[in-house]
């Protein structure tokens, strides 16, 4: 149960109450995060790295019209796809928003499924600096000539502890570690203190708990039902712009891949829906190792 500052005690509502409404992609976040805003009296911050951006609306779900007038969302569509964005970022931003929101009142709902941006806002981030546009060049081009092999082999040198660890099949986490060595002159694991700040407000986490039936037959459905709504025509429209790191993302890389030839429509759309799921698991388990969860059935009213 979720006590609103209306109905908690006086010991309770010391501080601000944040609601973070998160999950698995197509879980139903969205719905349930403006349920819980409409019976609070607030607004909603996105937590989501990818709607952050506009002109990508229905690759990366962005809420409906009716969803967005329903209750006032921060973080959505604010930013252009040129532009860097990171958790840090967000964190800043999202602090910001949520002081305002708790002084007007008291409480305030956290959606979306990015998961260090909400590690970021509820639990702090390291101070992890910028990424120049050089570096990310540098990288890129030894992936390019060399492959996941070649920037693999060069954390080994420059960080072997992270090397250690880290997933060795996820490109963008490898390439990040290698990027953050050659900006900082430092190595990742000594930057990754991994210290918990503490907020100015109380969090609780709520989750919609589905089967995995349920939810990959839902991510299936979303997938065509954007293929329905023009997703192609905008991955088309973002072609030019492929090099851009927003747009490193399931669903414009599937695409892009088709346009240069390399895989069929068919087959884009199917790894797609497959890739969403993948995406969907580490969500899961990400999850999974929260504390404090508040999990709710389909269809389910949180108690507030």
């Amino acid at each position: 149960m979720i006590r609103s500052p209306q109905s908690a005690s006086a010991s309770v509502t010391d501080k601000p109450l944040l609601v973070v409404v998160t999950g698995p992609t197509a879980s139903g976040k969205t719905a349930l995060a403006i349920d819980i805003a409409t019976r609070l009296g607030t607004e909603i911050v996105s937590a989501d790295s990818r709607q952050i951006y506009r002109g990508i609306p229905i690759t990366t779900a962005v809420p409906t019209p009716e969803e967005l007038a329903a209750v006032k969302h921060h973080l959505i569509e604010c930013k252009d796809i040129t532009e860097q964005y990171s958790a840090a970022a967000f964190t800043d931003d999202a602090l910001e928003i949520l002081d305002n929101l708790f002084r007007s009142y008291g409480c305030a709902v956290v959606c979306g499924g990015s998961m260090m941006y909400i590690d970021a806002l509820t639990k702090g981030i390291d101070d992890i600096p910028d990424i120049s546009d050089t570096v990310r060049a540098r990288v890129a081009d030894i992936y390019a000539e060399n492959g996941l092999d070649g920037v693999l082999a060069l954390l080994e040198i420059m960080d072997p502890e992270y090397f250690a660890k880290v997933d060795k099949a996820n490109t963008r986490r490898v390439m990040h570690a290698v990027e953050i060595c050659m900006q900082s002159g430092r190595t990742y694991t000594e930057l990754r203190t991994g210290n918990v700040v503490q907020r100015p407000f109380r969090t609780q986490m709520v989750a919609i708990d589905r089967s995995r039936d349920d939810l990959f037959g839902r991510i299936n459905a979303r997938v065509d039902a954007m293929v329905d709504a023009g997703m192609e025509e905008e991955a088309r429209r973002m072609y030019p712009h492929r090099h851009l790191n927003a747009l490193n993302t399931v669903g414009f890389k599937e695409w892009f891949a088709h346009f240069d030839g390399t895989m069929d429509r068919a087959t884009a759309i199917a790894r797609i829906a497959k890739n969403t799921r993948v995406y969907a698991k580490k969500q899961l388990l990400w999850l999974s190792k929260q504390s404090d969860v508040h999990y709710v059935k389909p269809g389910e009213k949180v108690i507030l």
